[in-house]
Formats: C-alpha cells, structure tokens, sequence
C-alpha cells in the first residue's frame, strides 16, 4: 500500500492546487486521533451512540452561526458537497410535492458555473436542470436567470464561491427574485462557507451570501475543504427544520423495524464527524482567522506573480483562495504539462481553457518556489519545442495508466481517443480537465460514452 501511494501527487508538500485540504502535520494527528477513537461507531442509530448526536448536533449550530443563521436552523452532516446538495435538490422536489402539486416537471434553475453534483441530483431525482449563462466576469447573470423562470421551477442556486472561477455569484440578488416567485434557493458554499465569513471578519470585501439575505431557504458548506477537516464532511443546513423534513425518510412498515434516516446515506462513518468535531473546536474563530489571513497573503502574492509573468493572466476578480490561471497568447494545457512534469498538479478547465488554483495553508511555504517553476513553464511553452515536452508528458502519463489500467483497457482507450481526434495514430495532446476528463475531444456525445467506459473499467475484475 505505501508503495502504491508513492506514486500519487505530492499534497502535503504543497505541490497539488486542490483535492487536498491540508495545514501541517500537528494538526493531522489530532484529526487522525479523533476519527480513530470513533473507527467503529456508525451514525446510522444516534439513540445508540449519543456522543455522535452531540458531535453533529454541535457541528451544525457552530456551521449556522457562522453562516447567519439562528436557533431555527437545522441541518445534517453529510459525506461532502455532492451529497450535500443530492440533499438540498431532493428537499426541494419534496417540498415541491406538497406545496406546488400542480408542478408535473420540476426544474432546477442554475448558472452554467454551478457544481454538475446538481444536474447529478437531477439525474437521480426526475429533476430537469435549466442552465443560464453568466456575465462577463463569470457571476450569474440575474437577468438571464429572470428570464429563465418557468412555471415547473422550484429551486434556484447561486455559489459562494462557483469552483471553476471562484467568484461569488450576486445571492442577494438572486435570493430576492426566487423569494419574489416564491421558490426555495439554494447557495452552494460548499467551497467558501468556512472562509467568506472570516475574511468579512478580516476586513476584507466578501458580498451577502448567507441566511442574512432574505430569500436564502438551504446553504451547503463543507467541513473537508477551508475547514480542514477530515475526509469526507460537508454540512447541509435549511432555513428551518421543517423544509429539512423534506430532506428525511421514514419506513414504518419493515419488519425489521421502524427505520429513519435524515441523509442519503444510511450507515455513517462516525469518524470524519468526529474529526470535523475536534477540529472546529480545536481551532476556533481565533485559528480560522489567523489560517485566513496568512491564506490570503499568499493568493494575493501569488496573483501578483502570475500577472507579473508575460501572456499570463487571472480570470475576473475572485473573492477567495480560488481563482483560475489564463493566458490569451498561449495554450494553458500545454503550461499544465510543463508543470506536472516538474511535479506540480493543476485541474485543467475548459470554456475558457484555464488552469484551476485552490490555494491553502500548505502553499503558505511553496509559493516563491510554485512561481519560478510557472515561469520557467512559460517560457518552455513560448518555444517550438513543446511539441517534444508533449510528446514526453504523454509516454509518462501512458507508463503510469498502465501500471493500474488493464493492457486491453489501454488499448481500447487510446484507439477510441486516435479515432475521435481523426485517426492518424495520434494521442490526445491535452491532459484531462478536472471535471470533464478528455477535454480536447470535438464530440461530447463521445466524450461522455468514453468516459463511462473508463468508470467501469476502474471496478471491474480482470477476469470480467
């Protein structure tokens, strides 16, 4: 096992701009301790661990204090963002349900920018997911959003920060039309829920996003990510506890019993609510805030150092530690494999082509080091001889795939791929954005059955 792990990327050094959320060695220990004091406990029945009932119950009033909220609050612990907002859109197909019976085809109103956990809900759900698109510094654009209204709507969701570009979307704004229709709205504060409200507390200009703004009914914030805790935590919190109920689900009728369960999941691990637990009380608003203000140092000097590099630029005028790297003059996923060949990961994005940066406590002591390998990266990029680094970068990536890929898979893999770009042999000259895979490939429909071969392939035996 540590020989396999020698081979993924290199967090707790720095070297990843997300996936890992990480502050120093001290503090992994204590997260480590406490979700192994809880290994075997399951959250599934609290009446049988009421220590697990306390821990939750804590964790969601400290999560609602800091995001506006009041005793009428109520919300879970869930296993992370995406199941956190499974919740708040089958919450709201529920509520719709008894409150817009007359509602047949129920839709979800959202920017092109929102988190696909969404259209993945829908998917799961009988939702149909309407997309709107956003202005020109990649907020929502609450015209278009207007405009986008149907009588089948009954969830709109703005983010606090959008992951792609990391700019919050004008809640208040669009809070205030959904109030207006009389509909639930959602903010996705997965990424910013425990970091906008230190740095409004550090002084910094961080736009309403919380229960605060009227119209606000769900908020989604999660624990792994700016909370630092362990793997996997997010909190989903409603306005009040009787929109949550939607979010429930009770059978009465088994003969194995009565049996409840508030999330989508039924036997919870007890350990990341337990660490998540610890480590809010552990660092406390006087730690947040200090965490957030060293953070923030080391964006805005990162920032400078990218503008200062020529060709290089940022996309809008991002809030927080996320934000995404651009370039008018040179191909982005080309500086992208320049960098992983010197060790460093960055997710590839695309509409526009850009590289994403999550910036946390472990980048505090890499930056200087992160921005002369960027230009180094740019300079390489600038020369004719790319062609000649692509080439490398693709023989590597191909001798790791094929060291936890099936031969036969590989095979099939890069035949498709050649066949997709045109034949001719070739391999796909970009790596694969974050949350889209095999970006480069002209044919979406395509893209989408590839990438379903490649989720299968990953579980499957080798005799299958």
């Amino acid at each position: 096992m540590r020989a396999a792990r020698d081979h993924d990327v290199e967090w707790h050094h720095g070297r990843v701009f997300g996936l890992v959320y990480h502050i120093n060695d001290e503090i992994d220990e204590l997260l480590k301790e406490a979700s192994n004091l809880f290994f075997s406990e399951n959250g599934l029945n609290p009446t049988a661990f009421p220590s697990l009932r306390k821990f939750e119950t804590e964790i969601v009033a400290m999560t609602a204090s800091l995001l506006g909220g009041d005793e009428k609050t109520a919300g879970n612990v869930t296993s992370g963002g995406t199941e956190s907002l499974l919740c708040a859109a089958k919450t709201a197909r529920d509520w719709a349900r008894k409150n817009r019976p007359d509602v047949s085809a129920p839709e979800i109103l959202m920017p092109v920018t929102a988190h696909p956990a969404l259209e993945k809900a829908a998917e799961y759900f009988g939702l149909r997911v309407v997309k709107t698109p956003v202005r020109a510094d990649f907020r929502a654009d609450g015209n278009a959003m207007r405009a986008a209204i149907t009588p089948n709507t009954i969830l709109m969701v703005g983010s606090a920060p959008s992951y792609p570009h990391g700019v919050v979307d004008p809640i208040r704004e669009l809070a205030a039309l959904a109030q207006e229709r009389g509909l639930l709205f959602h903010t996705d504060a997965c990424v910013g829920g425990f970091v906008l409200p230190f740095l409004k507390k550090l002084g910094y200009a961080v736009p309403d996003f919380d229960f605060s703004v009227p119209g606000v009914t769900s908020i989604s914030a999660d624990l792994h990510k700016y909370g630092y805790a362990a793997k996997g935590a997010s909190v989903i919190l409603y306005k009040d506890s009787a929109l949550r109920r939607h979010q429930m689900f009770v059978s009465t009728d088994w003969p194995g019993g009565i049996y409840p369960s508030p999330t989508m999941a039924g036997t919870r691990p007890a350990g990341p609510i337990a660490a998540a637990w610890a480590i809010l009380r552990y660092l406390g608003e006087e730690g947040y805030l200090e965490i957030n203000q060293q953070v923030m140092e080391t964006v805005q000097y990162l920032q400078a150092g990218i503008r200062a590099i020529p060709g290089l630029k940022i996309l809008s005028d991002p809030e927080m530690s996320v934000f995404a790297l651009a370039s008018d003059s040179m191909d982005v996923y080309q500086l992208a494999d320049e960098l992983s060949l010197r060790g460093w990961h960055l997710d590839r994005q695309q509409f526009p082509a850009c590289l994403h940066m999550t910036v946390n406590f472990v980048h505090n002591e890499v930056a200087d080091e992160f921005l002369r390998n960027l230009a180094a990266c740019a300079d390489t990029v600038r020369r004719p001889t790319i062609q000649k680094t692509a080439t490398r970068l693709i023989v590597r990536a191909a001798n790791v795939l094929t060291r936890v890929l099936p031969e036969e898979w590989m095979s099939r893999l890069m035949s498709k791929a050649s066949a997709l770009l045109g034949g001719g042999g070739g391999l796909p000259s970009r790596m694969a954005p974050m949350y889209g895979l095999i970006g480069s490939l002209p044919n979406r429909g395509d893209l989408k059955e590839l990438v379903l071969d490649l989720l299968d392939s990953m579980t499957k035996t080798s005799d299958q």
